[in-house]
This record gives C-alpha cells, structure tokens and sequence, in this order.
C-alpha cells in the first residue's frame, strides 16, 4: 500500500497497480453486500425515499410545531402527487438503482478508510498527524450534506415544483425514474459541495489559495456560488436560496480554516 518514505523495500509500480486494484476490489464487494441488504428491505427503502414526497413530511411537521411555539396557527396544505411508472422494467430497475446508491452511501465509511489506508504510508509523519481528522471531517461534511438535501431542499423542491401547475387542465404525474434520479443527484452533489472547506485546506496547504485573496474576493465569491446553486438545484427560487446559504457559509468557514494555517505558518517560521 502505498510508498514508504525512505523505504528500502518500496514496492514497484506493478506491486502498487495491484494494492490498488484489491483495494476497489474491497470497496466493490462492501457497496454490493450492503446494496444487496438494501435491495432486500424494499418496503423499508421505498419507504424512506419516498417519505420527502409526503405532505406531512417530518420537516413540516417540526416547522410547524416551531411556528406554533412562536404563536402562529400556520400549517402547510395538504398535497398528493402521483408517481407513475411508465415502462415495463422501469420500477425493478430504479430498484436496483437505488439500492446501489444507498450501498455506495452505506459503505462511504468503509471507503474512506480504504483510501486512507492506501495512502497512509506514503505520506510523512506530521502529514499523517492530521490525515485522520481530515478523513473523518469529509466524512461528517459529506454526510451533513446528504442529511440537508434529504430534510431541506428535495422536500422543499420537490412540494414546490411537484405541485406547480400552469392549468387545473394540466395534472402533475411523475414517474419513478424522474424522482429518485433527482433524489440521488442532489443529494450526492450536496454531499459533494459540502468538502469546500477541505479543498480549500488543502488548497492553502500547497500555496494556491490565500485567506486575504478570498476576503477581497467575498463578493465575487457570493455570485459565483449562487450560479453553481442555480445549476446543482431543481429551478426554484427557495431551493437556489437553501443552497446558496449554507454554500457561503462554507467558503467563510474556508476563509478561516486559511487564516488559522497561516497564523500557524507564521508561528513555525519565526526564529526560536
């Protein structure tokens, strides 16, 4: 795995193409067993997926319950959109699609600890002293990512365009395939979109990007994430809103992970 720094017995490129090689061997065997579980537990999985297409959805109901904490007497109206399956197959295969998804998502754990493992021995000794915190911090930014698309946006998006209607001659039906597509996309985008802070880590850490030339450029910064919110999310104006938010709130996060290494930068360099 890996090259050892200073090692004797570094391995060759063909002994490297092989760790590597058993490692997504791994990482395939740990997505297809938990893919498999999924597939299973059909009820379950359908259930959970389609539970945001809800109209009593457990993030209205806690909005809700905040809103008549605060006095109003506010509820959402009820709504159904139906969800139709339009060709023969196309119901056992966003089955099998959407077990791979979630096994992928399952076995993120694992194959962070693959990558990171891999990598391990070829970095030097204060590298690895924050490897571990920096494998553990993509891990919780993906899943905090995942976690606001399936409670935040896709509801959101989902009431708001799956009950949009030019016409009462015109009924919405949505096929199968169209949701869980959308579902999938944007949740991985979000959990994607979420490693701001860590590319932006590693970014400072080889010189690229400075905390002073994001500061100057917070304005420009804010509209370029408002476009790449518009592209990633469904068009509605609340879902380029939800995303926008917590987008900017990760490249100011971002900004001061920078300065905290540049200060740490500074202190190391100074003479003893």
């Amino acid at each position: 795995m890996g090259v050892e720094h200073h090692d004797s017995n570094a391995m060759t490129f063909g002994e490297h193409l092989e760790e590597l090689r058993q490692m997504l061997l791994r990482i395939l065997v740990a997505v297809m067993v938990i893919a498999i579980v999924v597939f299973c537990f059909k009820d379950w999985t359908f259930r959970m997926l389609l539970a945001p297409s809800q109209w009593d959805f457990i993030t209205y109901r806690y909005i809700e319950k905040f809103l008549h904490w605060l006095g109003s007497s506010f509820s959402f109206d009820e709504y159904h959109v139906n969800l139709i399956a339009t060709e023969l197959s196309s119901q056992f295969m966003t089955h099998v699609t959407a077990a791979f998804y979630l096994g992928l998502l399952g076995a993120s754990p694992y194959i962070i600890f693959e990558l990171f493992r891999f990598v391990t021995p070829a970095l030097y000794e204060n590298e690895r002293k924050y490897s571990v915190r920096v494998a553990i911090i993509v891990f919780v930014l993906f899943i905090v990512g995942v976690l606001m698309s399936y409670y935040i946006l896709f509801p959101i998006s989902f009431r708001f365009l799956g009950t949009y209607s030019v016409s009462d001659m015109v009924e919405s039906n949505i096929t199968l395939h169209s949701y869980i597509s959308t579902f999938t996309t944007l949740t991985l985008i979000m959990g994607l979109v979420f490693q701001l802070p860590v590319i932006a880590f590693f970014l400072g850490k080889i010189g690229i990007v400075k905390s002073d030339f994001l500061k100057r450029y917070r304005k420009h910064a804010f509209v370029a994430i408002m476009v790449v919110a518009a592209i990633i999310t469904p068009p509605d104006l609340m879902t380029l809103i939800l995303v926008t938010i917590p987008l900017y709130l990760l490249f100011e996060v971002s900004i001061s992970i920078l300065k905290r290494m540049e200060r740490k930068h500074r202190q190391h360099a100074q003479p003893q």
